[in-house]
């Protein structure tokens, strides 16, 4: 009799832990905003003016807040920077919707929680990382006044890891592995992820202009976080380090002070890219940059939390891929459905086990979190 007792117990565990995670980006957008109304949650969404979904669908990105507009310590979750990362973030997001203790948390510290759902529906719902303009949002955010930033190494790998057909050919792959032979892993890696402004077409590219996201994150913080005089904000991603590990990488300011406060709320483990020690390259431009911008007056405490899923150079071959299918917009359907399907298993493993590991962790991430803005 015990079999089925455990079998039972195990099937209705996985099942709470998935349930918040979805197929589709229009799933996703249903479940975050129903869940939103059930906690009666301000909602409001940020409709995309130009461009639909994959399936004809609305495009927004939606906002829900618990707690004061005018709080003075904000717990902020964003997820969809990158896509189809938003599949996991949503899930995230979901699921502490449906938290009840941390709910009450929360609302007894008087921290008020606000919820970003897909900064990039665009490529959450078409299955790219990038945007409608092919920008990768986290490497927009930077001052378009002054010169754009420069990565004279990207030119040299650009024609290597994007070859003229797909699949690469052995020779193809040869050149990039002479390529890294002679700079070495990590000078490839930053030569192709840090950010690149000169190839509108290529891998990485930040952009000569702030993207629709950029301006309405910029809204949602000026309207949502003025008020703030701690932030902590928390952006979902998944795609890099070991299968189902978050990461707590620190995408803040360089200086000793901001990344104490870091180690002070999320503790030791806590990465910073231009320290050479986290699974992310030191790029230019990311979304959480925004807060210094437009909450001045706000001491920000902020988190990239990273979740691995496939190994580091199978997910940037599968990018590889999806950013030469936009190239080559007249590739068969049948090539065309399985480079998105593998850009997708490259950024949300669709399984019970990963789910509930970024479950687990975020959870554990938005205690510590929440006990740092309580102390602040």
């Amino acid at each position: 009799m015990s079999t089925p007792s455990t079998t039972s117990t195990t099937s209705t565990h996985r099942s709470a832990a998935t349930r918040h995670f979805s197929g589709t980006y229009a799933e996703a957008r249903a479940k975050f905003l129903d869940a939103a109304a059930q906690r009666g949650a301000a909602v409001e969404s940020f409709v995309h003016p130009e461009h639909r979904g994959a399936l004809g669908e609305e495009l927004a990105t939606d906002v829900a807040l618990i707690g004061a507009i005018d709080a003075k310590k904000v717990l902020l979750v964003t997820s969809g920077t990158h896509g189809p990362e938003g599949f996991c973030g949503s899930g995230a997001q979901v699921a502490t919707l449906n938290d009840a203790d941390l709910l009450a948390r929360l609302q007894q510290a008087g921290v008020a929680l606000l919820l970003v759902h897909a900064v990039n529906p665009h490529g959450f719902s078409h299955l790219h990382r990038t945007n409608e303009d092919n920008i990768d949002l986290n490497r927009n955010h930077i001052d378009f006044g002054a010169p754009l930033p420069v990565n004279a190494a990207y030119a040299e790998v650009e024609p290597l890891v994007l070859p003229d057909a797909w699949p690469p050919t052995p020779a193809d792959e040869a050149a990039v592995h002479a390529y890294i032979g002679k700079h070495g892993m990590t000078a490839f890696r930053a030569a192709v992820t840090k950010g690149q402004y000169t190839s509108p077409d290529g891998l990485f590219y930040g952009g000569t202009a702030p993207s629709w996201s950029n301006k309405t994150i910029r809204a949602i913080l000026r309207k949502y976080a003025a008020s703030a005089t701690h932030l902590g904000w928390i952006d979902v991603h998944t795609g890099l380090g070991p299968y189902g590990h978050g990461e707590k990488i620190y995408p803040g300011r360089n200086t000793p002070e901001d990344l104490a406060l870091a180690h002070e709320w999320w503790g030791a483990d806590v990465f910073a890219p231009f320290a050479g020690d986290s699974a992310s390259a030191d790029v230019s431009g990311p979304v959480i940059s925004t807060a210094y911008d437009e909450c001045p007056n706000a001491r920000v405490a902020p988190m990239g939390l990273e979740f691995g899923t496939l190994p580091d150079l199978e997910v940037l071959d599968r990018l590889r891929a999806d950013t030469w299918l936009r190239r080559h917009p007249e590739a068969p359907e049948s090539q065309k459905r399985e480079i998105r399907q593998r850009l997708r298993d490259a950024f949300y493993c669709d399984n019970e086990e990963w789910k509930g590991m970024v479950l687990g962790q975020t959870r554990v991430v938005l205690l510590q979190t929440l006990q740092g803005l309580r102390k602040a």
